[in-house]
């Protein structure tokens, strides 16, 4: 089979995140050009996937997927669109993107994360950054792409729709149906209705709560569950959740102010997000958090502190407060862990490890899969979200990805009960030919995963001087000109 597409033909190849969760890394083709759609890393991971539940292999701190194939026919590969700032889909760019040195096209939030992690290469004044907004509408090469936006559990998410004359995509991204985010807008459904009249060829769809019935729960429906857990401690509190979940990080702030608490971060990852959601404005004024140093000199039941490590990373805030190594925070018998998060597939062991070390401290430990009350929200979406959106846009063919086996085959049987006339299902390597065929080739790349080499603390760059630098603000902050952008 040619490995580049003719102009007859539209290709979707995954690289990274189709049968797992995690890495994405995804391909389209067509006319001889190639359009990457996210670069992700995943954590804690061997190289070869089928050893991931096996605690005996070597494990890699950072593990992307291996980007050979398209770094062969980089010529030919037209841009790199971020659809938003989560670490598997966008943190592998500052490792990878020399392999390729293309434009990047992402939201003011995404680039602005981007932006502090590139600051720590040698390259990021070479990095051009398009800055792109809700609806936006243009050419990269012979790929006609608009951005829509659309909820998930960070600022800024965005669906692609990808047009060429051989057919066209709608590629969800990381997606849920939430009608009260703390942060951002209510989706707009009508304009993914409008998808229903325009003759999708096929929808590339998040897979990762397939298995679950019903609607994910709201954002916003946290605070029952953290208000009731932080106001009923009477001790320390320390809440362990996701740090890219402004969201989360905003309901913590008003619920520390309702209950007389102070709020401070403890992780590298909650200070940048908090400092990123500062400069976007996303970070509302009344919301305060205090300097981490401050809390060793609080009573104990006016501590909120907010932490890193809700994975069980070994070198996290979390973890660290767990072995009593913490400088500014010493757990004591009867203060209160909260796990505002899930646990990601695969991090279970470690998990529970942090857990029992926990509880043997006499620390009270509260997981979200344990409490009656929500305290953590899924940012993708359950079954009937999956419906409602093959009933907006009415694709001809599903293409289930972003999530492991189980996952795309529920995803394709739910696409099928929604009358959809294709339901795709295959793995990283594979091609899936969108148009004219409908088909997918089976190993057609030989879908691999490479260690990421991280450098040592004295080889990162000093962020404040490359913050200072002059027309860094500007670069990366550049608008679409009058001919790139097309209007709606």
């Amino acid at each position: 089979m040619n490995p580049n597409p003719t102009q007859e033909q539209l290709w979707f190849l995954p690289l990274g995140g189709t049968g797992e969760i995690g890495m994405n890394l995804n391909l389209y083709g067509h006319a001889g050009e190639w359009l990457m759609v996210d670069c992700g890393l995943t954590f804690n991971a061997p190289i070869n996937p089928a050893f991931d539940k096996d605690e005996r292999v070597t494990r890699h701190p950072l593990v992307s997927a291996d980007p050979t194939f398209i770094e062969d026919r980089k010529d030919a590969l037209q841009g790199i669109i971020i659809t938003h700032a989560h670490e598997d889909h966008v943190g592998a760019i500052p490792y990878l993107w020399q392999r390729f040195k293309k434009p990047i096209y992402t939201t003011a939030f995404t680039a602005e994360v981007l932006k502090r992690k590139l600051s720590e290469t040698d390259f990021a004044e070479e990095v051009p950054i398009v800055i792109v907004d809700h609806k936006a509408r243009f050419w990269i090469g012979a790929f006609e792409c608009e951005w829509l936006g659309i909820t998930h559990s960070i600022p800024e998410p965005y669906g692609l729709v990808i047009r060429t004359p051989a057919g066209s995509v709608f590629h969800t991204g990381d997606w849920k149906i939430d009608q009260q985010p703390v942060v951002d807008s209510v989706m707009n459904v009508d304009h993914f209705k409008q998808l229903g009249n325009l003759d999708i060829t096929a929808m590339v769809c998040d897979s990762t709560n397939a298995l679950k019935s019903g609607f994910s729960i709201s954002e916003s429906q946290c605070e029952i569950g953290l208000y009731h857990y932080v106001n009923s401690a009477p001790k320390r509190v320390v809440v362990s959740c996701f740090g890219s979940n402004i969201a989360r990080l905003i309901t913590l702030a008003r619920i520390a102010a309702r209950t007389g608490r102070y709020m401070a971060l403890y992780g590298r990852s909650l200070k940048n997000m908090l400092a990123v959601a500062r400069r976007t404005g996303y970070w509302p004024d009344d919301c305060q958090v205090i300097d981490h140093r401050h809390t060793g000199y609080l009573p104990k039941h006016e501590v909120l502190a907010v932490a890193t490590g809700s994975q069980g990373e070994p070198k996290a805030a979390l973890a660290r407060m767990a072995k009593q190594n913490h400088p500014q925070v010493d757990l004591d018998a009867g203060d209160r862990v909260i796990f505002s998060t899930i646990v990601i597939p695969g991090n279970e062991e470690a998990v529970n490890n942090l857990v029992l070390r926990l509880e043997a401290m006499h620390v009270e430990v509260i997981q979200a899969q344990d409490s009656a009350l929500p305290i953590h929200a899924s940012g993708h979406p359950n079954e009937e979200e999956l419906k409602l959106m093959y009933h907006w846009v009415q694709p001809k063919i599903a293409i289930p990805t972003h999530g492991e086996q189980e996952h795309l085959e529920r995803h394709a049987q739910i696409a099928k009960e929604m009358k959809i006339h294709s339901q795709l299902l295959g793995r990283n390597g594979d091609l899936y030919q969108i148009a004219p065929q409908t088909m997918v080739k089976r190993g057609f790349v030989d879908a691999k995963r490479i260690a990421i080499k991280q450098p040592r603390p004295q080889e990162r760059r000093d962020t404040r001087k490359t913050d200072k630098r002059k027309g860094n603000k500007d670069r990366d902050h550049s608008k679409l000109n009058d001919q790139q952008m097309n209007s709606w």
